[in-house]
């Protein structure tokens, strides 16, 4: 960790310590992301269940970037401090952070809504239900509707088709909607934790790895994974721009969206954004299962963000009702209506106001069903070792550095020869 970041985090934490300072005046305190309307969401969620019951909540703004996220819950969290009682989490935190959160299943009423099963499994850890579904993501194919109708391909159903659709097209179009030279296929290729998500898709769709397995055998070297591997390597120059290897979502979104590309792999939230009146593909876009292997089946990432409560919370039961009223299902449906949020509640899917307003909704449902969980779980403190592993290597793969069966090696050594890292310690 550098200098600066510790700055930055103890920063943060003195502005909990502050907000803490007011608990007798203000009941409990929750932190909340702040990308895009999330914050205000949270705070118009929070006001509602403090008008319904009287309580108030202090709500600490997090930053952007979920490493600061998680340095500063780490902080927080080691230090035993009870200054923040409800924590938002990624999906990948359920394992590393267990210790130190509730179990939630005692608290549950026969009442509670039913989620998503992936994500109850993610976030049950040695058996003790650590978090509740709050909304839910994964990976998804983004296509352009009007090339593929124009020149008569369908959506692709392998990675194979992808590649073929994508250079076909690229041919006979040569330019983007906005002029510039327009792309078969843009994707995620920088070495952080969206290439392990895009590695993961690659994989369990040809082989069914996960990289590290429930008991935590290390999978990974498999002739199919080396295969998706060299596909996906060959995109770079090809049907995807150089560049790749240097992108994150955005700019992915913002290549796809200028409309000077076929296909993006990307999350949910990028439909909202194409489909707004300045979106020079606005009406022009379709979602669909990402394409697999030759032989497997479409995987998809799972994400989303999950609630937890502190083992160190003063006010426990209050905050474990504040949690339920915010997972629940009257809230995720307004946070659905009011800023697109995917409910992580499957009976949501077939609410017929939910789905006029997001037709997009019955076609989600299926491929949130289908959500491959990254090994977080079960590795615990492991996990970001497990992705830094995954990441550097692939990234490697892509831009040539080394060849696909290298990479795979290189990867499968690694991770056994850590795997001591991997797992829980017992939680009390």
């Amino acid at each position: 960790m550098t200098f600066k970041t510790m700055q930055q985090i103890m920063a943060l934490a003195a502005s909990v310590v502050l907000l803490g300072g007011l608990v007798k005046a203000s009941t409990l305190t929750i932190a909340c992301g702040a990308v895009g309307t999330e914050f205000e969401q949270c705070q118009a969620d929070v006001q509602a269940w403090a008008e319904k019951t009287g309580h108030s909540v202090d709500i600490l703004r997090l930053p952007d970037a979920t490493n600061e996220r998680l340095d500063l819950y780490q902080e927080l969290l080691n230090s035993e401090s009870p200054e923040l009682d409800i924590y938002q989490l990624d999906v990948v935190w359920a394992g590393l952070l267990a210790h130190d959160l509730i179990d939630l299943e005692p608290y549950l009423e026969p009442d509670d809504p039913v989620y998503f099963d992936s994500l109850i499994r993610n976030n049950t850890v040695q058996d003790r239900l650590i978090a509740l579904p709050w909304f839910i993501d994964t990976g998804l194919l983004y296509y352009r509707s009007d090339l593929l109708e124009a020149h008569g391909r369908r959506v692709p159903q392998t990675r194979d088709e992808l590649t073929d659709t994508a250079a076909y097209i690229m041919d006979r179009e040569q330019t983007g909607l906005s002029g510039d030279k327009l792309w078969g296929f843009t994707w995620q290729g920088d070495s952080y934790e969206g290439l392990t998500c895009d590695a993961l898709e690659w994989f369990h769709s040809h082989t069914g790895s996960s990289f590290v397995e429930t008991d935590l055998s290390v999978t990974i070297n498999q002739p199919g994974n080396v295969d998706a591997l060299a596909t996906a390597a060959s995109w770079i120059g090809t049907i995807s721009p150089e560049e790749t290897l240097q992108h994150k979502e955005e700019d992915s979104r913002e290549l796809f969206q200028r409309g000077d590309a076929v296909f993006m792999r990307n999350w949910p939230y990028a439909w909202n954004t194409a489909q707004q009146p300045d979106s020079p593909v606005q009406g022009r876009v379709g979602i669909a299962p990402l394409p697999s292997g030759p032989d497997g089946e479409s995987a998809a990432t799972l994400g989303g963000w999950q609630l937890a409560v502190s083992r160190y919370s003063e006010n426990r039961e209050l905050a474990v009702e504040l949690v339920r009223f915010l997972a629940g299902e009257d809230t995720q449906k307004t946070r659905a209506l009011e800023s697109g949020y995917n409910p992580a509640i499957p009976a949501l899917y077939d609410d017929p106001e939910l789905l006029a307003a997001f037709p997009q909704f019955e076609q989600l449902v299926q491929i949130f069903h289908g959500g491959v969980a990254r090994p977080a779980s079960a590795t615990g403190r492991g996990y970001p070792l497990v992705s830094r592993i995954i990441q550097r290597n692939v990234h490697r793969a892509l831009s040539g550095t080394v060849s696909p069966e290298e990479s795979l090696q290189n990867m499968h050594s690694q991770l056994v020869r850590q795997s001591h890292w991997f797992g829980h310690q017992p939680i009390p």
